[in-house]
This record gives structure tokens, C-alpha cells and sequence, in this order.
């Protein structure tokens, strides 16, 4: 069992930056695969980005990329979601997610354990 808990959502402005935070329980971290996930009202949840084990291969969505940069720090058991140049349409709750498998990395079906999410609000 891996339980994955957020962090570091808020309210901020169109240009801002944000950072997520995403601790894992467990002595597994370092052998799952984790990714970012959103969820805007209304809206199927859509992958946002994910790193695998090693973070040595990244995957983004088009929507991201160059925006944004997920990192992990296998120590800590934590994985980040650095959000620059944030836009009203990244509102959203935004989910940890993690899993074993290194392909299809934007696949939701890929991650077994999910987090209770954080609400990333950008005001234009």
C-alpha cells in the first residue's frame, strides 16, 4: 500500500508559479513510477506529467510543456510539480499518482494509488 499525500496548491494570478508537493508513505518510492494528473470542473481528469523510477526520463502534456517541470527526490520519497507561467486554464484539482509500469506514462490506467488531490486556482 502506498498512500500519497499533495501539497502547495492555492490561489495565485495569470504569470505566477506554484509548487506541488507529493510525500509518499512506504519504502517503495524509489521503484514506482509518478505522475501529475488535473482535474478541471466539469472535465475528465487528463495527465499532466509523469517521471519514472529513476527520474531520468520526463513525459509531458502538450499543454505543459516548457511550463512546466516534474522532478523527484527518491530521499524524501516526495515528487514535484514546479508550475511557472501559470494560466486560468490550468485551474483544476491536481492529483499524485503513482504505479510500476514505464510505459504509456500518460495512461491513467498505469497508476494503481492516487492522492486526495490539491486545488490549483489561477485568476486571470
Amino acid at each position: 500500500q502506498v498512500q500519497l499525500v499533495e501539497s502547495g496548491g492555492g490561489l495565485v494570478q495569470a504569470g505566477a508559479s506554484l509548487r506541488l508537493s507529493c510525500a509518499a508513505s512506504g519504502r517503495t518510492f524509489s521503484t514506482l513510477t509518478m505522475a501529475w494528473f488535473r482535474q478541471a470542473p466539469g472535465k475528465e481528469r487528463e495527465f499532466v506529467a509523469a517521471i519514472t523510477r529513476s527520474g531520468d526520463s520526463t513525459k509531458y502534456a502538450d499543454s505543459v510543456k516548457g511550463r512546466f517541470t516534474i522532478s523527484r527526490d527518491n530521499a524524501k520519497n516526495t515528487v514535484y510539480l514546479q508550475m511557472n507561467s501559470l494560466k486560468p486554464e490550468d485551474t483544476a484539482v491536481y492529483y499524485c499518482a503513482s504505479g510500476w509500469g514505464s510505459n504509456s506514462l500518460s495512461i491513467k490506467g498505469l497508476y494503481t494509488y492516487w492522492g486526495q488531490g490539491t486545488q490549483v486556482t489561477v485568476s486571470s
